[in-house]
């Protein structure tokens, strides 16, 4: 088994079909059929099922693309190193969280930019939990999420302290009067966002009943919130923006509920490329923690 049979296995996965897997590998379809067979023979297992639709994987075929992926960015990865010669440049894949992109991702992706214009940059955006999986399966670089992680796999880098609030309608002024709010909604993210599992645990605390309103994006949840639909939890730099003024009431916490770390997070064994250790370097520059640090180390 090499790199062009796990190509082939890939390709005939995705369409379905022998016929047209081989149009895209610009080869003849006989080839490709007697390639998954030959391989079939060598690994000693059925890795396609054939019906009248064309073939799906079998579940030893299952089980061999869930490597195909992390071999085939493995190869990627292997390019990347052997062309790297100090100077940023190729793709780069970055994740964030909602709320990290709108305060920090303006500023960072426009100076790097302008500093960088070799490097491809993309920007994903997502939950914590998607997040790590995504770079776990080295589906992105690295990735803005909430710490700690703690994962095995992982190097984590805090690099933001966000003070979180909670924020109401302006016709709720205190806790007091959130608890007496009946069909109380809690406007949050998808499953997997540490914001919505930290509101839970504030709301549960206090015995605050409330219905759960899902939204994928941070535009669609202070649309909400500003609207007076329900509550949320958000990084206090947002409540600061123009587009919050007077529609909204903001509910200290204490800091224990209030402060989370965000953190950069990428694999342990990925090569370091330029590009990445260029948008790192370039994220430390307006790391709060930096600054603080950095404050504290001028006092002493």
């Amino acid at each position: 088994m090499d790199a062009d049979d796990l190509r082939i296995v890939d390709a005939v996965a995705r369409i379905g079909s022998m016929n047209r897997a081989a149009a895209e590998l610009n080869m003849v379809q006989s080839n490709v059929t007697a390639r998954i067979r030959l391989l079939e023979e060598e690994l000693g297992v059925q890795l396609f099922v054939r019906h009248s639709r064309g073939v799906e994987p079998s579940e030893a075929g299952l089980r061999l693309l869930s490597y195909v992926e992390q071999i085939q960015a493995l190869f990627q990865q292997a390019i990347a190193a052997v062309k790297e010669d100090g100077t940023p440049k190729g793709k780069l894949r970055i994740g964030m969280l909602e709320t990290t992109a709108g305060l920090r991702l303006p500023t960072l992706v426009a100076q790097y930019a302008q500093e960088y214009p070799k490097v491809e940059l993309a920007i994903m955006t997502g939950t914590t939990t998607s997040l790590i999986n995504q770079v776990v399966e080295r589906e992105l670089d690295g990735a803005f999420v909430a710490g700690p992680v703690h994962h095995q796999e992982l190097n984590e880098e805090p690099l933001f302290i966000e003070e979180l609030i909670l924020i109401s309608p302006l016709s709720v002024r205190n806790f007091d009067e959130l608890a007496e709010v009946e069909n109380l909604k809690a406007i949050v993210f998808q499953e997997g966002c540490s914001y919505r599992q930290r509101l839970a645990t504030i709301l549960d605390g206090l015995g605050i009943h409330y219905v759960v309103m899902e939204f994928a994006s941070l535009d669609a949840i202070i649309t909400c919130i500003t609207a007076g639909v329900g509550i949320t939890l958000l990084p206090k730099a947002l409540a600061d923006r123009p587009w919050m003024d007077q529609s909204i009431t903001v509910h200290e916490l204490p800091a224990d509920q209030a402060q989370v770390e965000t953190v950069f997070v990428r694999r342990r064994d990925r090569y370091p490329t330029s590009a990445l250790d260029a948008f790192l370097r370039m994220s430390r520059e307006i790391s709060n923690i930096a600054t603080a640090n950095r404050q504290l180390e001028a006092i002493d």
